[in-house]
């Protein structure tokens, strides 16, 4: 049917209408497309382009070189060397457990070796490199090497672990690495990603540990391209981690292995500080243990000995270890009376051998008594029976300040694992930590360092090496981080009266110098370097009143574990102190008979640097010296300029 033009012109209308509508919409999607495009393409092309990198690249980290530790003289303590270690591929290497066999026909190879291997490629990705073995000889890396083609998945590989050259002269003080373990990580708040790192190594002790992040350094990383399978293709790039710090102690290494040598099998401790400033020249802690052993996995067998032995090699004594200081702590006690002006160096005291108070007998150690002793006397030979009645008029709590103020019942800052506080008790303390109220045998205890006074060998050198010089002195451990000295230990005036300071100091000479002085057998006789020092005797068991009648047992009659402790301070030369040193013998018996020997040669080890010279012993006593010496099995200890400074 023929449509009129004006309906024609109607559907052309229409038409045109829906056309620009249709063309409207299809310009309108083609620009909003184009603006995604533009905005995918363009603007948000970094992050797309990550994304697809991400799939492509894998981002490995690259551990860090650990920082070095030397001693006052440049002598290395701990270093990095070579590792020659096996690597292997799971995905490539086949049957597992074929090829831990083939591996155990060519390098030495326990059961248990083969179980922990196995165990860590299967913990691992297929195709993650995992370390299965590590320090292996030259020999068995060759060997290795040059079966790896009947080894598939089987990769040698040179990297670095920890070594120890000092072995068990500085194992309680250096410390040693371990690999990190989930009680590790849980430590840690924010981890350091580089912990992850398979079989990587952190510090588990001593100065390894508390300044593990010093010491750590940055990791580095690299670029490797991986197909879809997550199988590496080439490596695109990588950036080196960044060294740890090199740090350089005080300990001077020879004088450390003298004194290691020194304490021999004992179960004992001894601590030397400069007085100059604070510098901890040796801290030994007998028996020892090597501590290369833990890094590369101590044995079952090994591990047991050490915890099992009776004189606990394991423990860090000198500075974890806390003991009744004995006879050491009357210098605190005469001290805090002489501020308090409640006695005068010339006051006498008379000791018929005890004192009665509170109903109870509080003996002397000499059975018959001292007769009249002044404050020198008390000091040169020991008497309790004065120290009793000074502290029954000075009080606990002005002897207990006096001990905090010469660094007993502190803990002193030190890059060490656990340094013990000690205790210097006063009233307020038994109140709150024993719910009951002070006693005056308490007081009278305190007064000869027994009954709740405890200090450690650190804290007893600290003491010795204030009542020196009159100042403060804090012990030094780390001298330079990256050539960066550490602030000094040598510290400000104490405050003290020097008149006091002198009395006390004129005593501890008398005690290595007169006749009668406890530690007379044990003086210095080389002119300008003479001793000043201190015997001290703790008791570890109470002596029963039917045993004081019967007559007491001497300490080498009983068992081992129920002798006295023997305890020594000192500090030389006495008209001019450089050094202070602390020596305790666990159930050696007397002060006088086993500690302060050792003390004395290790004094003149420190202030002759060598060897002590015979000459400086009593001429009755060389002999025995000069055997004592040479049987010492002491290391050649070479710095990295100068002469040599021990005797190989």
């Amino acid at each position: 049917m023929k449509q009129s033009p004006k309906n024609i012109a109607q559907s052309v209308r229409t038409i045109g209408r829906r056309g620009f509508l249709i063309g409207a919409t299809q310009v309108a999607f083609a620009g909003v497309l184009a603006a995604r495009m533009r905005y995918m393409q363009v603007d948000q092309a970094d992050k797309f382009r990550l994304l697809a990198e991400e799939n492509r690249i894998r981002v490995r980290l690259i551990a860090p070189t650990r920082g070095l530790i030397f001693d006052r003289n440049g002598v290395p303590l701990a270093i990095n060397e070579q590792n020659y270690r096996i690597v292997v591929v799971r995905e490539d290497a086949g049957d597992v457990d074929e090829l831990l066999a083939r591996l155990s026909r060519i390098v030495p190879m326990t059961m248990e070796d083969a179980e922990r291997a196995r165990r860590e490629l299967f913990k691992q990705p297929a195709h993650k490199p995992v370390t299965i073995l590590d320090r292996l000889s030259w020999e068995d890396f060759s060997k290795v090497s040059v079966n790896s083609p009947s080894l598939p998945g089987v990769t040698p590989d040179i990297g670095l672990s920890r070594f120890y050259p000092a072995g068990e002269d500085l194992a309680h003080v250096v410390g040693y690495v371990g690999p990190v373990s989930d009680y590790d990580l849980s430590r840690i708040n924010d981890p350091d990603p580089v912990l992850q790192i398979p079989r990587f190594q952190i510090g588990k002790t001593g100065v390894e540990a508390k300044t593990e992040d010093s010491l750590r350094g940055l990791a580095g990383n690299k670029f490797e391209e991986q197909n879809a399978y997550g199988r590496i293709i080439r490596e695109l790039r990588r950036t080196p981690g960044t060294k740890g710090a090199d740090l350089q102690l005080t300990i001077d290494e020879g004088l450390q292995n003298f004194v290691q040598k020194r304490l021999g099998e004992e179960s004992a401790s001894a601590v030397v500080i400069d007085l100059a400033e604070g510098d901890l020249l040796g801290i030994a802690s007998a028996p020892s243990f090597d501590p290369n052993k833990f890094v590369r996995g101590i044995s079952v067998a090994d591990y047991r000995a050490l915890t099992e032995h009776d004189h606990r090699p394991l423990a860090s004594k000198p500075f974890q270890g806390i003991y009744p200081p004995g006879s050491t702590f009357k210098m605190v006690t005469a001290l805090a009376a002489l501020e308090e002006g409640v006695i005068t160096p010339d006051e006498t005291v008379y000791c018929p051998g005890h004192l009665e108070s509170g109903g109870r007998r509080f003996h002397c150690w000499k059975r018959g008594g001292h007769g009249h002793v002044d404050l020198k006397t008390s000091i040169e030979q020991s008497c309790d029976v004065y120290y009793y009645d000074v502290a029954q008029r000075v009080g606990i709590d002005k002897i207990s300040e006096m001990a905090r103020r010469l660094g007993i019942g502190v803990s002193h800052d030190l890059p060490l694992s656990a340094v013990a506080r000690g205790l210097a008790p006063n009233k307020a303390w038994k109140l709150e930590a024993r719910g009951a109220d002070w006693l005056i045998g308490d007081t009278l205890n305190a007064s000869i360092g027994q009954g709740f006074v405890l200090a450690s060998p650190l804290q007893l050198a600290v003491m010795t090496a204030r009542i020196a010089t009159g100042r403060a002195v804090s012990p030094r451990l780390v001298r330079t981080i990256d050539g960066v000295e550490a602030p000094s230990g040598g510290g400000e005036r104490l405050g003290l009266d020097p008149r006091h300071l002198a009395y006390i100091r004129d005593g501890m000479n008398a005690v290595s110098n007169n006749r009668r002085g406890t530690a007379f057998r044990s003086r210095i006789v080389a002119e300008g370097l003479e001793m000043a020092g201190k015997t001290g005797t703790s008791q570890v068991r109470n002596i029963t009143a039917a045993e004081r009648a019967a007559g007491v047992f001497r300490n080498e009659d009983l068992p081992w574990e129920r002798r006295d402790h023997a305890l020594f301070v000192c500090y030389a030369p006495v008209e001019n102190p450089r050094v202070a040193v602390s020596v305790v013998v666990e159930h050696g018996g007397g002060g006088s008979t086993a500690a302060a020997p050792i003390a004395r040669d290790i004094m003149l080890r420190a202030l002759y640097g060598d060897v002590p010279p015979l000459e400086a012993y009593p001429p009755e006593q060389r002999r025995a010296a000069d055997e004592r010496l040479n049987a010492l099995p002491l290391r050649d200890s070479r710095p990295t300029s100068g002469p040599t400074r021990t005797r190989a």
